[in-house]
């Protein structure tokens, strides 16, 4: 089984050590070496963790003892580095950070832990965690482990990029508006933005996005997900946003669903989408109908009239004033994408209050939608993963801004609604194509059970990257 041991999902790990069919520390070592052997070409690991192989044998230990154990005992798994970890280098991808060493982890990771986890590496991210591609002056660009040449997406690319190739069976990611989705899609894995203020954001960054940030994990399977929800849900008495509300009875990863009503929508709603990428929404929306689902296609003119830089006007103008502080005169240390996007015109007072009404009015909308269905089945982006850095994305001769890759997931950020993107389908050049669920607020459960249909009915399951 040694050869495989990277392969096999946090469950599974799980289970075998529990059973002793597994040792932690041969676990680790599976990871870690497969992290030396695929790292220098995807970039994904900007740092290893030195205390891993410590844990492992503590944890291998505690086996032995017969002692009780949590859900992840001797599993290890990667941290987006925009979290704190005690002891342990957070840059955030900027100069400005570099050496910077929390003295606390996050609230996620200490839960993670506290579950028996072991945290081996951190993962690379755009600068602040702030751009849809992921690279920065520090650590490079992160590449793609089903085509080096084109892009991981932003900002959890590196985690996503690490847990597609093996490196790791579990991760987190934060989501300001796609960062979970985009990267998932991207990249072939599975990836949950819960519902704001079920994960407690402690210990994430940039703070001042906290209103509309989102924490959540990231894995090769729904029930990976599924545990990572479980493990990292509910208030830790410091995030103010994270809600009292009971941790979700999550359902297990099988292919069953109660006779749910479900909508779904590509092009109406989200402008040009690439045909793959549609094809892929139809096929999920005719498995669900096979699977018992009452799936009907729907028109959302809330959706279809928004702005497009809805998420931009309404979250970076009042942050202007806190990376100000934080830069501290360093401008010209950051990446030309972080300067020009925190660095741009203020819009004026009418423009944001006019820009706070259209959240308002999605946010009716969506709840109107909710009223009449228990899920939405949708893109998770617009197109397959392009070239890095391409400057524009054409879909049936209209060009589109790159930034426009965001068009189907930032809405979701807005509303605070859970949104999983599972993948469903490939293009034609063998690329992973995701599929969204978006649910209502506190209902990961339904989403999940979605996901978990889609993920057992989809084609080439059993495809790895090429690495």
């Amino acid at each position: 089984m040694s050869g495989d041991i990277f392969w096999l999902d946090a469950t599974e790990l799980a289970a075998h050590i529990r059973t002793k069919q597994l040792s932690p520390v041969d676990v680790v070592r599976a990871h870690l070496e497969r992290i030396a052997g695929v790292n220098p070409t995807l970039n994904a690991v900007v740092m290893l963790i030195d205390t891993a192989e410590a844990q492992a044998r503590a944890a291998e230990a505690a086996v032995m003892r017969g002692e009780a154990l949590g859900p992840l005992h001797g599993v290890p798994f990667t941290v987006k580095d925009c979290f704190d970890t005690a002891g342990v280098r957070t840059t955030r991808g900027s100069r400005l950070f570099a050496d910077h060493i929390p003295a606390a982890d996050a609230t996620v990771i200490t839960r993670l832990k506290a579950a028996g986890g072991i945290p081996i590496a951190k993962t690379n991210l755009p600068e602040f965690a702030l751009w849809w591609e992921t690279g920065n002056l520090l650590f490079g660009r992160t590449m793609n482990p089903w085509n080096p040449e084109r892009t991981t997406g932003g900002s959890s690319g590196g985690e996503a990029a690490a847990i597609a190739a093996g490196c790791s069976p579990l991760g987190m990611g934060s989501d300001l508006g796609g960062s979970i989705q985009l990267p998932a899609h991207y990249c072939g894995v599975v990836g949950l933005k819960p519902t704001h203020g079920r994960v407690p954001l402690t210990g994430a960054w940039p703070d001042t996005l906290l209103p509309f940030m989102h924490v959540g994990p990231m894995a090769r399977t729904v029930r990976d997900v599924a545990l990572g929800l479980a493990l990292m849900a509910g208030p830790d008495g410091q995030d103010w946003y994270a809600a009292s509300v009971p941790v979700p009875d999550v359902p297990s990863a099988d292919a069953w669903l109660p006779p749910l009503r479900v909508g779904w929508l590509s092009e109406q709603g989200f402008g040009p989408i690439d045909g793959e990428v549609a094809a892929t929404v139809r096929q999920a929306a005719d498995t669900l109908k096979a699977a018992g689902c009452r799936v009907e296609a729907v028109r959302l003119p809330w959706l279809e009239t928004r702005d497009c830089n809805l998420l931009t006007m309404t979250v970076f103008a009042s942050a202007r004033t806190y990376f100000a502080r934080v830069m501290g005169g360093r401008e010209g240390e950051l990446t030309p994408e972080l300067q020009r996007r925190i660095g741009g015109s203020m819009p004026s007072f009418n423009e944001y209050a006019t820009a706070q009404e259209e959240v308002e009015a999605l946010r009716r909308g969506l709840a109107a939608y909710f009223r009449e269905y228990d899920a939405l089945l949708c893109p998770t982006t617009i197109v397959a993963a392009h070239p890095h850095e391409q400057s524009e994305c054409v879909i049936d001769g209209q060009s589109l801004a790159p930034r426009q890759v965001t068009r189907t997931t930032a809405p979701f950020n807005l509303t605070g609604s859970p949104a999983l993107s599972v993948p469903f389908g490939w293009s034609r050049e063998g690329l992973p194509i995701g599929v969204q669920v978006v649910g209502r607020h506190f209902d990961e459960p339904t989403v999940l059970r979605i996901g978990a249909v889609l993920e057992a009915r989809r084609g080439s399951a059993q495809k790895r990257p090429p690495l």
